[in-house]
């Protein structure tokens, strides 16, 4: 049996040597990268100085933070309504809703940034067509703007939402609506005061990863704006592989901080799904709410006997 564990332990190798190649040595290098002199040996955390007391970079931060902000809390309300509205389908229809949702959600980069372009951009096709009807549906609307780009990760970042979230709602039970009925709550009552709650640890983890992914999304925002509009994940590019002025050890700092604010969005998420769980918990333990059930129980039972004496 020892000998059996130490084959299998053994198996595990090439599975180490890969997380060690594409996980823990790039990061490594970026760290000891942000620390590092320009051309020189040994450390210095100049380039963090530079980014905190230079108006350009920090305006990329707050830039990127708004996008990841505002996308994330759109794509969470639009998907949880469509994670709810699939979810009375039939099987067969949320099947093939749940593979149009996740060909949607891998839709994204340069091909998504082109089919905008095609179809919404200064030349696009919606755009000349309404143009044409005398429609100004799109007179204001710039694509290539700090709008566009919202719009743009909203479309990759509902169906995520939505794959997310959908397995959620079958942890609502049918009983504790029909409790509620029972109860004279009616259909808000009960999200609000049960559906809600149990879905907000759900809740919040999607919202980490929306914002994380936000955060991170390069092809789309570089192949719709390029360099002409000022994003963290674009100016990091342009340090790393640009082709008037290459600073990598700055590239390395500022990823850094993209680092650090996705780690930090997803820590806050993770303990404020802890705590709704621990409230979720100690809701269900309540003796209260246990004799309310109760009591909804016996009403349900005194509605029958009326029913069927």
């Amino acid at each position: 049996m020892k000998a059996r564990n130490r084959w299998m332990l053994l198996g595990l190798v090439p599975f180490a040597l890969m997380v060690l190649a594409f996980q823990f040595a790039p990061l490594l290098s970026m760290l000891t990268g942000s620390i590092s002199k320009s051309g020189a040996s040994g450390f210095t955390f100049a380039h963090y100085d530079k980014i905190f007391h230079s108006a350009y970079y920090l305006k990329a931060i707050k830039n990127s933070l708004l996008i990841a902000v505002y996308s994330s809390l759109i794509g969470i309300i639009v998907g949880l309504l469509c994670a709810y509205s699939i979810t009375r389908f039939t099987p067969r229809i949320r099947d093939r809703l749940l593979m149009l949702s996740n060909m949607t959600s891998n839709f994204a980069g340069v091909p998504l940034a082109f089919a905008y372009i095609i179809l919404l951009g200064n030349n696009g096709v919606f755009t000349l067509l309404f143009k044409q009807w005398g429609w100004d549906i799109f007179s204001g609307f710039n694509l290539y703007s700090w709008t566009g780009l919202v719009l743009v990760y909203v479309y990759f970042q509902v169906p995520l939402a939505l794959l997310l979230l959908y397995p959620s709602f079958y942890g609502i039970r049918d009983q504790w609506r029909e409790a509620a009925a029972l109860l004279g709550a009616s259909r808000w009552q009960f999200w609000r005061t049960v559906g809600l709650p149990m879905l907000t640890p759900a809740i919040f983890g999607t919202l980490g990863i929306l914002f994380a992914n936000a955060m991170g999304a390069y092809a789309t925002a570089y192949a719709l704006v390029g360099g002409n509009y000022n994003l963290l994940a674009i100016r990091i590019g342009s340090l790393v592989a640009g082709d008037v002025v290459n600073q990598p050890e700055l590239g390395s700092a500022l990823a850094v901080l993209l680092a650090l604010s996705t780690l930090l969005a997803v820590v806050l998420n993770h303990k404020m799904s802890k705590r709704s769980q621990q409230f979720t918990a100690s809701y269900a333990s309540n003796p209260n709410l246990k004799r309310s059930r109760s009591r909804g129980r016996r009403q349900g039972d005194a509605v029958q006997e009326g029913v069927n004496p």
